[in-house]
């Protein structure tokens, strides 16, 4: 059997409709999973539907940041029997954290934490049965090195990365894998909007923002969308059993620590 092959397996992926999810999606689908898809415009997830290799595919329209929307789901994402968990949402706004209201924490938490409990909470008795699960969370390098400008990020991603250690210890002995992928650099609306943000404080082009960024890159690059998904696959993957608890750089080599 190939060990990269994903055939038989099921994959929630989360913020499925562009950048890293979508990516992660169709590779995923290529690798043989069935997708469940999640997101918040429809008509997104319908053309991704249509992109999606293979049969049996799902989807399913919601705010990760609206708990009580999510909560209305589970139960028919119970039903999906799936050994695939893609945990990914869309970054806070760039700010100073000194200068942040208490409230601006309220829907990346929801977003991000307080989703992606829920979503294990409920994928979990088909992974014990099946004994096999992946549970993937897109985070941030900034777990390793907290990220200038982007102090609730850092903050909430941070949160995200000593939960998803935690219930690594867990699960382990239910042959379930719990691991981060940290993104760099990738071309997605996420990093359209940082670079924008930069450009507005520093009063120069978006062309000179990303070439400055670039040569911070080793790699001398922006990243994109499909080696993120790559990295993902592969944990997701018979071949990643026995790597748990890991927070995966995909980044170009620009994450100064080890």
């Amino acid at each position: 059997m190939d060990s990269w092959s994903l055939h038989g397996k099921t994959a929630l992926v989360c913020g499925a409709s562009s950048g890293i999810g979508k990516a992660t999606a169709l590779l995923l689908a290529e690798r043989g999973a069935r997708i469940i898809a999640l997101a918040r415009t429809e008509e997104k997830l319908q053309t991704l539907m249509a992109e999606l290799l293979g049969e049996g595919h799902q989807y399913y329209v919601v705010d990760l940041a609206n708990t009580e929307e999510l909560t209305t789901f589970l139960p028919e994402l119970k039903k999906e029997n799936i050994q695939i968990l893609i945990n990914n949402a869309g970054g806070p706004k760039a700010g100073l954290l000194h200068e942040a209201q208490v409230d601006e924490f309220t829907a990346p938490m929801k977003a991000h934490l307080y989703a992606a409990h829920l979503l294990v909470q409920t994928v979990l008795p088909a992974m014990k049965a099946s004994h096999y699960g992946r549970i993937l969370n897109v985070i941030s390098t900034s777990v390793k090195n907290p990220l200038p400008n982007l102090g609730v990020s850092n903050t909430v991603r941070g949160a995200m990365a000593s939960w998803s250690k935690t219930l690594a210890a867990e699960l382990a002995p239910f042959a379930i894998t719990v691991n981060n992928v940290l993104p760099g650099y990738i071309k997605t609306d996420r990093l359209t909007s940082l670079l924008e943000s930069a450009a507005k404080n520093s009063q120069t082009s978006l062309k000179q923002v990303e070439e400055s960024w670039e040569k911070t890159v080793p790699l001398g690059r922006i990243g994109e969308p499909k080696e993120m998904a790559e990295a993902i696959a592969f944990l997701a993957s018979p071949a990643a059993s026995y790597i748990t608890g890991i927070n995966l750089p995909v980044d170009g080599g620009r994450t100064p620590s080890l």
